[in-house]
């Protein structure tokens, strides 16, 4: 059976409309908007969508029809994607819930979402023909670039803030990259790598890269919706950084409804942050247009984008959908990955924890009823970030090698 393949045949600006050629290209030359890759969805069918989808391989290229590249090219792939989706019956019960699923993205190649970007960015990178590449990180993009970088043999350097989770940073050298510490914070960083991206000839998966880099978010939408049966969810929660990873879901879940491969229904849209790095949150909850950027501080380092690129998008879609942007404290942060590890054998990181913490809050506000069927989206594995836990776990029990005195502490 023959397809028609929807992948990209132009850029087009967010604000205006204006297209462009599929190219290097990331800002509008007409409003300086940004550009992402505009689909013919016209030229699909949702029937034959679904039988392409579940006939292709177990990884984010089975939904190669609606992500940049097409057939037939030469992908950096490791296998990222095709996560489960687990029914968190425990952890439901706990919050007082009917339905709630974790969309667990912590055992990706790397162990985070961000292999998923990657996979896109460097495709397409390699297409372009940039023979090294980079990326600006709070981390899990690091190990995501360094790994890829490594499986199609490119030259691999990341810019990082020099205060980032040790696990992290040797993570990413031990994949063979190369490391730039940076003193300042994230937005420190990009900002570097803006400026190096203009001076040397390198894909900054992130940066030069982007518009392709960010369409890898929305396989995370295609999924869920794929593992519910090809039907969407009444609410989702989604961690906000740059805020692309909520847009794109929401675009993934539009795509699916544009091209048949749904049914329409009202959905909704809410957004997670840290209370140390939440610039989003509170200008959704000031009711404001624009995101004033902040200097952040929390433990949450993968979501420590105090000017966030896609925040007014992120704001957008949660007014659209009746979502709810909300923070949460850096105890509560703990707490929400203490919860899901010990109700469902979920490990996640700092950035999942606020996800967790959220959903709580959401709850215990009304803004998810206990009939909505949700989604928490956990982005990252715990195992990156155990140093958050130091202050606040320890050994139950300290004791000699002795039965009596084991079996006194027992009580």
């Amino acid at each position: 059976m023959t397809h028609a393949f929807a992948s990209p045949a132009a850029l087009q600006c967010r604000i205006c409309g204006q297209q462009y050629p599929v190219e290097p290209l990331t800002i509008c030359e007409e409003c300086f908007g940004p550009l992402e890759p505009a689909y013919d969805l016209q030229s699909l069918d949702g029937d034959r969508f679904r039988e392409h989808v579940e006939s292709g391989p177990t990884s984010l290229w089975r939904y190669e029809e609606l992500l940049p590249g097409g057939p037939g090219i030469d992908r950096v792939d490791l296998g990222a994607g095709f996560t489960p989706l687990r029914r968190a019956d425990n952890l439901a019960e706990r919050l007082g819930l009917g339905t709630l699923w974790i969309k667990d993205d912590s055992v990706n190649p790397s162990n985070s979402f961000k292999d998923r970007v990657v996979t896109v960015a460097m495709t397409m990178a390699r297409a372009f023909g940039f023979e090294a590449i980079s990326c600006a990180s709070t981390g899990n993009l690091a190990n995501a670039t360094a790994a890829h970088a490594a499986k199609a043999g490119m030259p691999c350097y990341v810019f990082v803030p020099d205060d980032l989770e040790r696990a992290k940073i040797l993570a990413t050298e031990a994949y063979g990259a190369k490391v730039v510490a940076v003193k300042g914070n994230y937005d420190d960083v990009n900002r570097l790598c803006a400026e190096v991206a203009d001076t040397l000839p390198w894909a900054f998966v992130n940066v030069n890269m982007r518009p392709y880099y960010a369409e890898g978010s929305k396989t995370l939408g295609f999924e869920v919706a794929e593992q519910l049966g090809w039907r969407l969810p009444d609410h989702v929660v989604v961690p906000i950084a740059s805020g692309a990873l909520l847009t794109k879901v929401h675009r993934a879940f539009g795509e699916l409804i544009a091209v048949g491969a749904v049914e329409e229904k009202p959905y909704r849209v809410s957004g997670a942050q840290p209370e140390g790095c939440r610039p989003v949150a509170q200008a959704f909850k000031d009711g404001a247009e624009e995101v004033r950027p902040v200097r952040p501080d929390t433990i949450a380092r993968s979501l420590a984008i105090g000017n966030p690129a896609d925040g007014m998008f992120a704001m957008h879609v949660a007014r659209q959908t009746r979502g709810q942007i909300e923070w949460c404290t850096e105890r509560e942060i703990i707490e929400g990955i203490e919860l899901l590890a010990s109700t469902e054998g979920v490990f996640t990181e700092t950035a999942g924890g606020v996800t967790v913490a959220v959903l709580r809050r959401l709850v215990q506000q009304g803004v998810i009823e206990p009939g909505e069927e949700t989604v928490a989206f956990i982005t990252g594995n715990g195992y990156k970030t155990v140093e958050a836990l130091e202050p606040y776990v320890e050994p139950t029990f300290h004791v000699a090698p002795d039965l009596d005195e084991f079996l006194a502490a027992l009580g």
